[in-house]
């Protein structure tokens, strides 16, 4: 078999030579990691409880950060866009399971979970969909810094009168973008559906942005630098849905479900450069769904919709992709000298498929797997994130079991599958 591989390779262009980052003869027999699930891990109070826990990671003490979409949802209606808020809920437990606090109660960016992070300094971060943000929490649970901004209720500003023509057609998005002088924002705003399918450029009001304007419902179109899923510069995120940082400080953004592009910005939030675009070729994503960095400060981007995980250097040049793990929905690095790469190949929230999660060599050699789709006790209902600080002692997010389970491995006891 090993012989046939290497004869397979020989013949295939670069491309596809990259594409097979795992022998095909080495992987067929992928070993079963044993493992044991702690009951009843997190302790909540009374009256409160989790609903699909999209999110769950851990500071340097052990406390459990959990971000779920359990919050009493407030629409409002009749405006420009239906505006909601409140929908979810970010709380804070012990290294036991025991409650500790809730974070951000009532904060007006917590409205559609998506993930929770907690950096080497233990601030806490949140990377919320619906509202368009990534939020930074100190230790203390005060907000520090936002990138991105959530998309008003309001058209601003207010649109013309009638019978009064705007300064310019078209301009760079959907409905609403920047105003008729090219700086009031519109109703997407800056962080609402990113830079649209808008017909025109820039517009034509000396580059003002005109009507269009950057943002508007059709976010992640032919407008922005060109590609389908290219977004924009600066904040403006379409569905987000992950962060991550380099030893620098420097944070990435995956953006997400109706951009396809990675984002990079300083410590201090300013904005450096995005790359990426709607596609199945290197370097494009069809949904980045989760993302992780090494310690080199290298890349990892679970492209769920292409069924990969991509690897860029720092500066998002296109290094490798992993095509041997199924669809990524989490991904996590482990800390220390040698790091592992886990990524759950989770099952859909309307099926039973699948459902295992891969340990992982950074070079993409798999180490073994663990689990199967399920809702008993050891078994994972749609895995949104994964917690892997310590190696062998891992937390995972559910969304259809509406839980987090702390995983305890025993590689020793490993058995060979085929």
């Amino acid at each position: 078999m090993r012989l046939l591989a290497a004869r397979v390779l020989r013949f295939l262009p670069v491309a596809a030579v990259v594409l097979l980052v795992s022998p095909l003869g080495a992987q067929i027999s992928v070993p079963e990691i044993a493992y044991d699930s702690t009951s009843n891990f997190l302790k909540l109070p009374e009256h409160i409880y989790l609903g699909e826990a999209a999110g769950v990671a851990t500071n340097s003490k052990g406390h459990v950060f959990v971000y779920t979409r359990t919050g009493s949802t407030n629409v409002s209606t009749g405006t420009s866009r239906t505006f909601s808020f409140s929908g979810s809920r970010l709380f804070e437990f012990d290294q036991n399971g025991n409650w500790v606090r809730e974070i951000g109660k009532d904060l007006y960016g917590l409205d559609f979970a998506h993930v929770v992070r907690v950096d080497k300094d233990d601030n806490i971060w949140v990377v919320d969909e619906g509202a368009n943000l990534v939020i930074k929490f100190n230790p203390e649970g005060r907000v520090v810094m936002t990138i991105g901004r959530k998309p008003e209720a309001l058209r601003v500003p207010a649109a013309p009168a009638p019978g009064l023509v705007p300064l310019a057609a078209g301009g760079a998005g959907g409905a609403g973008g920047r105003g008729t002088a090219g700086e009031g924002r519109g109703a997407a705003a800056e962080g609402g559906a990113g830079r649209g399918a808008g017909a025109g450029g820039a517009g034509a009001a000396a580059e003002g942005r005109g009507a269009g304007g950057q943002g508007g419902p059709g976010g992640g179109g032919g407008g922005g630098r060109g590609l389908p899923g290219s977004g924009g510069e600066g904040e403006t995120f379409n569905r987000p849905t992950d962060v991550a940082w380099d030893a620098a400080g420097n944070v990435f953004v995956s953006d997400g479900y109706g951009n396809s592009r990675v984002a990079k910005y300083d410590k201090n939030g300013k904005f450096l450069k995005t790359w990426g675009s709607r596609g199945s070729e290197p370097g494009q994503f069809n949904t980045p769904h989760t993302m992780a960095t090494d310690t080199q400060g290298n890349v990892y981007v679970g492209d769920r919709g292409n069924r990969r995980i991509q690897v860029f250097d720092n500066n998002g040049t296109f290094k490798a992709q992993y095509i041997n793990v199924g669809a990524p929905w989490a991904i996590c690095i482990t800390p220390g000298a040698h790091q592992y790469l886990y990524s759950s190949d989770s099952n859909g929230t309307g099926d039973m498929d699948n459902g295992e999660i891969y340990k992982m060599e950074l070079d993409g050699r798999i180490v073994g797997k663990f689990g199967h789709a399920g809702k008993l006790l050891k078994e994972f209902g749609s895995i949104h994130e994964i917690d892997c600080r310590d190696e062998n002692n891992i937390l995972v997010g559910e969304l259809t079991n509406w839980r987090v389970q702390k995983l305890t491995l025993h590689p020793g006891q490993a058995t060979r599958s085929q």
